[in-house]
């Protein structure tokens, strides 16, 4: 896959991940409107209760003229970096590597943000580096109906959650209590699997998504 056209999202979901990885070049949609209930200030993680979704607030804008996903702001007058590192504190402390990785993505719940295009993106980074994966980026200047990359921005529409992706199984840790769900952040599958989270996204046919 040459280049892949993503809409940038919270700690990406797995089938997200794999097409960031399998693209040689990405471009970040910038110039969407944006749009709620979506990946963009979503992301969901295993616990022993089952899936839950870790939302990140933000600012609502009363104007008429709707906001692009670049201006969406970030409501910071509550905690929510905290709750939610703590969630995945819990919900990962006795997965195989979440200590191994607990360093490099802790740097994201202790820094506050003002942007949602800006965390998002600090995310993604963070997640190619626990990955070892250096990566292109460029911005869309434009909004395209059609464009020229591999289109996948649908990929961050939350109510689309069932992607036609076939998912092998891998060990989670409550899989014996809850079953395995491959519908989560890509933090699940790195805290699980390690290095291995590589090769796995890098086998997912994600190419039949375009």
């Amino acid at each position: 896959m040459e280049k892949a056209l993503i809409i940038p999202t919270y700690l990406p979901t797995i089938t997200t991940m794999a097409v960031l990885i399998r693209a040689h070049h990405v471009v970040v949609e910038i110039q969407d409107n944006y749009q709620k209930q979506s990946y963009r200030n979503r992301t969901y993680i295993n616990t022993a209760n089952g899936r839950l979704g870790l939302t990140i607030p933000v600012k609502h804008n009363h104007n008429t003229v709707r906001k692009k996903t670049a201006d969406a702001l970030i409501e910071n007058n509550f905690l929510w970096q905290r709750q939610h590192w703590r969630s995945i504190q819990i919900a990962y402390r006795s997965s195989p590597f979440f200590e191994f990785y607990e360093d490099d993505l802790t740097e994201l719940y202790h820094t506050e943000y003002e942007q949602l295009l800006d965390f998002n993106l600090k995310g993604i980074q963070l997640l190619f580096e626990m990955l070892n994966i250096s990566k292109e980026f460029e911005m869309t200047t434009a909004y395209e109906k059609k464009p020229k990359s591999s289109d996948f921005r649908r990929l961050a529409n939350a109510k689309k959650s069932n992607i036609p992706v076939a998912m092998p199984e891998y060990d989670q840790v409550f899989t014996q209590t809850t079953g395995f769900n491959g519908q989560v952040s890509v933090i699940d599958l790195i805290f699980n699997e390690g290095p291995n989270a590589v090769t796995f996204l890098q086998n997912l046919p994600v190419d039949q998504l375009k």
